[in-house]
């Protein structure tokens, strides 16, 4: 099983990372810049490629790890392979690689980082082919990284890309704001990460509509218009709590 990365990133970085403790061979590794393929290709053990025509025409598989955007022109840019081609967006179908004969997705449902290490063990691959001997063959890949593998189709791929962004980016998003409240205060963000930690304890434990707490969910007016008087001028996040209160307080209705 010979492999083949097209891209450098967070992605890409931990796919091969992945890969190469599997014991899975990585010949080459793609990246416009030199430096950014030499760095993933020494951590990998592959050869540095900048350049999408002379990639090695004869691996088994080639994962495209770009942005999502890039994707169209990367797949038109390779030579004609015998090999499975697969992406790995949430949001892009694998129509985008029709030009090859076994093409598909193969999307890890996780939040990347370098700096991060991630056990690819707890992550839910998720698969699709063009047929069922490409979607075979990319399984056998997948179940040599972790035990949760299944196939997606684009509408199930873009539904949890679309869950993501709320439950992950969103998510972070808003702890980036605590954080900047907090430091205009004087005050230090390892204050309210007990309460981080035990808010996705909690979530994942029992019903998110459940463990929610706070002012909206009590239906609290007066400590909420309170919130809304310290964030005076700033409009933004006026309207940002503003819109999730109402949600808030919208689900809390539905369920009674």
């Amino acid at each position: 099983m010979k492999i083949t990365l097209i891209g450098s990133g967070n992605v890409a970085a931990h796919l091969g990372l992945a890969f190469r403790n599997a014991g899975i061979e990585i010949r080459q590794v793609y990246s416009r810049r030199l430096p950014n393929a030499q760095h993933l290709a020494a951590m990998v053990e592959a050869e540095p490629v900048t350049d999408l025509t002379l990639i090695d025409t004869s691996a088994d598989f080639y994962f495209i790890a770009v942005a999502d955007s890039a994707i169209p022109a990367v797949a038109e840019s390779m030579p004609a392979v015998s090999g499975v081609v697969a992406h790995t967006a949430g949001c892009v179908s694998i129509e985008a690689l029709k030009r090859f004969v076994s093409f598909g997705s193969f999307y890890p449902f996780q939040t990347f980082t370098k700096e991060r290490k991630i056990d690819f063990e707890k992550i839910h691959l998720l698969i699709e082919g063009n047929n069922y001997l490409t979607e075979q063959k990319l399984f056998a890949v997948a179940s040599q990284l972790t035990p949760f593998a299944e196939t997606a189709n684009a509408e199930k791929r873009t539904t949890l890309h679309l869950a993501a962004a709320f439950g992950c980016n969103f998510v972070n998003h808003l702890y980036a704001i605590a954080q900047k409240i907090l430091d205009e205060a004087g005050l230090s963000f390892d204050c309210i990460k007990p309460l981080i930690e035990e808010t996705a304890s909690k979530a994942t434990a029992i019903d998110p509509v459940l463990a929610q707490t706070g002012p909206a969910r009590r239906g609290d007016t007066g400590v909420m218009q309170y919130h809304l008087n310290k964030l005076a001028g700033k409009t933004d996040l006026q309207n940002i709590y503003k819109l999730l209160s109402d949600s808030i307080c919208s689900f809390e209705q539905a369920a009674v």
